[in-house]
């Protein structure tokens, strides 16, 4: 008798205190990929349980089982528009408001992707001060490291204010206010930058140490206090826990710390293209910025017209 009432007091705060929880790029204020399949994906502290997702744009419900505590679904998305909630149902409900669908881009890279209008912006405070677009949402990835493949980030979904504008990458807010004025949708606009960073860092380790002109490459790179510089160490903490959020495309603004080796970027950037649309599962459009001349020595030339 002792032994039931044990198994159903344990079975009790196992259901009062369960959690179910999401991963941070799926909350409020967020822009979901249009017409789509985007995955909804979390955790649950329950052993085996149902899980139910529907967005308030049609309220039509999928669902799915938990599998050692881990949760995935396919949600259809209509045409651009919004706001609406996507609710999640388990034994707990949970509700993200807010929400939007439109077109979701990805912004990466070094410094001239990282560099808010603090950093010199033309015009400053004119731009920050008429920076008011509910429609344009920014997620701002933290930046941190990991030697092993993460499933979450620290980062938040924000409207696009003059306090949330200049606090945000200049290069991802006006590419992503082109997109919001030219198309007359919604927009969302994720930040996973870090000043200084070569490419290595945002390509897989095991791409760059299992070729021998990529590890070669590798070993020049300085070793900087301020950022990483290990292959794979940015890739795992900032770009990782994102590649199952669905997204439209790329824009990237980096080269400057690779001009050690120019030659190995015309091998290592592609690659990290290929790589990422890889991850992606789609053939992801990809913009990048070529490089200012900030002087005419023979490593710049050659990083520009790469």
């Amino acid at each position: 008798m002792k032994k039931l009432l044990g198994l159903l007091l344990l079975l009790f705060a196992s259901n009062t205190y369960g959690e179910i929880w999401l991963p941070s790029i799926l909350s409020d204020n967020m822009v979901l990929q249009q017409q789509s399949n985007v995955t909804i994906w979390g955790w649950t502290t329950a052993t085996s349980e149902e899980i139910t997702v529907y967005g308030t744009w049609n309220n039509e419900k999928v669902t799915t089982k938990a599998f050692q505590g881990v949760w995935s679904l396919q949600l259809p998305t209509p045409k651009a528009g919004g706001t609406y909630s996507v609710i999640v149902e388990g034994h707990e409900k949970l509700e993200l408001r807010n929400v939007l669908i439109g077109e979701v881009w990805l912004g990466s890279g070094q410094s001239n992707m990282q560099w808010t209008p603090k950093h010199g912006l033309n015009n400053a405070e004119e731009e920050i001060k008429n920076a008011n677009y509910p429609e344009i949402r920014f997620f701002q990835v933290a930046q941190q490291i990991s030697d092993n493949p993460q499933d979450q980030l620290k980062g938040k979904w924000e409207v696009c204010t003059p306090e949330t504008m200049e606090k945000f990458s200049s290069v991802a807010y006006f590419f992503g206010r082109e997109l919001h004025q030219n198309l007359g949708i919604p927009v969302g606009v994720i930040n996973s930058s870090w000043g200084g960073t070569p490419v290595e860092v945002w390509l897989k380790k095991e791409l760059v140490t299992q070729d021998a002109q990529l590890a070669e490459a590798a070993k020049k790179l300085n070793e900087v206090a301020w950022w990483p510089s290990n292959p794979g160490l940015a890739y795992n903490a900032m770009i990782h826990p994102i590649t199952k959020f669905n997204i439209a495309g790329c824009i990237w603004y980096q080269g400057e710390s690779n001009r050690v080796d120019p030659v190995s970027y015309y091998k290592s950037f592609p690659l990290m293209i290929k790589s990422w649309r890889e991850e992606w599962g789609k053939d992801l459009p990809f913009y990048f910025v070529q490089i200012a001349p900030i002087n005419m020595t023979t490593q710049w030339i050659r990083m520009r017209h790469m």
